[in-house]
Parts: structure tokens; sequence; C-alpha cells
């Protein structure tokens, strides 16, 4: 059976230095837990801030989706080009449902599961099953006993060595930039999130909020392509969430497979440093992450994901003790970690096939 860390779990004390000072990257990192515990003020919800994020995402939204559904009768080449604008937009809403399900967007749990349910009715990502996934993301970041929950399986260069031809043709599959980028995020949408694959304990509960989850939307998609012409309705949704899946996943890719990433066994693993540096900060342009939500800053919301997106900022600006650790990537440079593919334990770091390939000749790879 699958391990599962609570989140926020307090770490284990063991052997810890400072990664700047060495090479070794094994290592965890030595944080005060005081100076953690410090960032607990900007987990304060401001409702104020939280209402005006929820106009200035859903009304651009709605109007954008009006006007690509007008635009079909002119050309649908402009239905698609808006449709990659509001796939923003709905990476907007998207990170609202997000914090909802961490329990930090609003102070009221009432509050929160209303708007967190909208949400879902809009991203097609079902509010609490999804949210306990994520959590479990989010307390096994990096953990190598449980990567097929909430999480881009990555094997061991150990692990894909063992496999035979077929296996590592699979694997190379499911790796490629058409599965990973494309295809991926079409049945991690429409498939895998309206499915209870996962068959743990801990989510009994929530299957059935799945169940209901999928009958509120069919039930809502069936209304509107009933009242407006079905064609036009399914044309113009599909071109905001084939972007939006996609640009979802990516962010996600991009958070967590950067080269020196962290990945580690059970007995070695640490919750401060899977965040810190298990988690990228993604410096997109100041319009990207405000369309984003701010999810860039991914090493201060996985060392405390109570914090809502509103107040990431506001929390590294005043806190840059918090970049010291954390691989930072511009856009361009993002595009390389499309090419990583195994996490190399002896070196501690994402590698390509074409760096295994060599590592496998020269009799290195193990």
């Amino acid at each position: 059976m699958n391990t599962i860390i609570e989140q926020n779990a307090p770490s284990k004390a063991i052997e810890v230095v400072n990664p700047n000072t060495v090479e070794d990257l094994s290592m965890n990192i030595d944080i005060p837990n005081k100076l953690v515990r410090s960032l607990s003020k900007y987990t304060k919800p401001k409702t104020g801030v939280a209402i005006r994020q929820m106009f200035n995402s859903f009304l651009p939204f709605v109007a954008l989706w009006i006007l690509m559904y007008l635009s079909y009768d002119y050309s649908v080449f402009i239905t698609f080009g808006l449709g990659m604008i509001n796939a923003f937009f709905l990476v907007r809403i998207f990170i609202i449902q997000h914090d909802c399900g961490h329990r930090s967007f609003l102070k009221s749990n009432t509050a929160r599961n209303i708007i967190g349910f909208c949400c879902s009715m809009v991203s097609m990502i079902p509010y609490k099953y999804w949210a306990k996934s994520h959590h479990v993301h989010h307390a096994n970041n990096g953990l190598l006993e449980l990567r097929d929950i909430g999480d881009i399986n990555t094997l061991t260069v150990a692990e894909y060595k063992a496999l035979s031809k077929w296996g590592r043709f699979k694997y190379k599959v499911y790796r490629s930039p058409l599965v990973m980028f494309v295809l991926g995020p079409l049945y991690y949408i429409l498939i895998h999130n309206r499915l209870p694959l996962i068959n743990l304990i801990q989510f009994k509960k929530v299957k059935k909020t799945l169940i209901w989850n999928n009958l509120a939307l069919i039930t809502i998609f069936v209304v509107l392509a009933l009242t407006l012409n079905w064609w036009k309705f399914f044309v113009t949704h599909a071109a905001v969430m084939v972007p939006f899946a996609i640009i979802a996943i990516w962010f996600f890719y991009v958070q967590h497979q950067h080269e020196e990433a962290y990945k580690a066994w059970k007995d070695k693993w640490d919750y401060v440093t899977s965040a810190l540096r298990g988690s990228s900060y993604y410096k997109v342009p100041r319009v990207f992450n405000w369309l984003t939500g701010n999810i860039g800053i991914h090493h201060v919301h996985h060392l405390n994901p109570a914090i809502p997106n509103y107040n990431l900022k506001q929390c590294i600006n005043e806190n840059p003790w918090l970049n010291k650790y954390t691989t930072v990537l511009g856009f361009w440079e993002s595009l390389k970690l499309a090419s990583h593919k195994l996490w190399d334990e002896k070196s501690n770091r994402m590698i390509t096939f074409k760096e295994f390939r060599i590592m496998e000749q020269m009799g290195m790879a193990a």
C-alpha cells in the first residue's frame, strides 16, 4: 500500500547542511523551524482582495467566452485565438479553486467550498477529489515511494535500466512531448479526473463528491448544448479547455522537473527540502504571473500551502532567503526542461535520455 504523509507534517531531524557550501545535493536544507513558522503571518485571508480576484477572473472569462461563441460565425480562427487568451483566465479561475482546496482563499469554509465547486464547473477539474489528491502531492513531493498520485511519474536511472525494451519504449512514449504536453493534459481533464481511480481508504468519502461533480457537470453541459447551438458550444468550450489543460500541465511540469530538483527515498526525505529545492520559482513576465495567480512562486506555495495566491508575492519580496535554495527559471530556460526524463540518484539531478545512453555505454548507469 502507498505511504501517505499528512500535509504540512513536520520533517524529521536528519543530518543537514547548507547546500550552497557543498557539492553533495543529496543533503537536506538546514533552516530553523522558527524561520519557516514566521511565514504563517502571510496565511491570513483578505476578503476584499479575494472578492476582487473573483470578479477580475470570472467576468473577463465569461465575456471572452461569449465573444468566442459569437465569433464562430465569422471565423473559427478568431474563436481559437480568443480561446488562447481565455485559457489564461481559466487558469486564474482554477487557482481560486486550488486555493479553496488548500483552505486558504477565504476564512469561511462554507464560502470556500461553494466557490471551489463553482470553479470546478468551469475548469472541469473536480473540486474535493482533486484537492485530496493534491494534498497527497504536497505532503509527498519528491518522495520516491509515492509517484503515482498527483504527480508526473519519473523513473530513476536504475529503474529505467532494469526495464525491458518494451518497458523502455512505453516510458519513452509516456515522456514524449506529444503525450506529456498535448494528449496527456486532455486525458487528465477528460478521463483521469472523471473516474475514481485512486483506491486508498483516504479517498473513500471524496469519491462520492466526484460522482456528484460529474453529474452536475453533465447537467450544465446538456442544458447549454440544448439552449445554444450544440456544435458551436462544443467548439467554443474546447477552444478554451485544450490550451488551459496544456498550460496547467506545463506549469506543473516546470515546477517539479527542473534539473536540480529533489527526489529521495523515505528514510532521507525532508519536507522543507522538498518544498524549496523540489519546487522551482518560475519567473514569468508580470502579466502572466497575474494570469496564473502567482503559481510560479511554487517553492513558497509548497513550503506553506496555506498562503493564498494573492499573498505569495509579498511573502517572497519580504523574505529573500526563500530563493537561496531554489532553482529560478525564466520562460526560455524552462523550455529546456522538456528533455528531462530520468532522475539520477548518483548526481541528484534530472537527466535526458541522451545522457542515459552515454552513461550506459560507459557502464556508469546504475
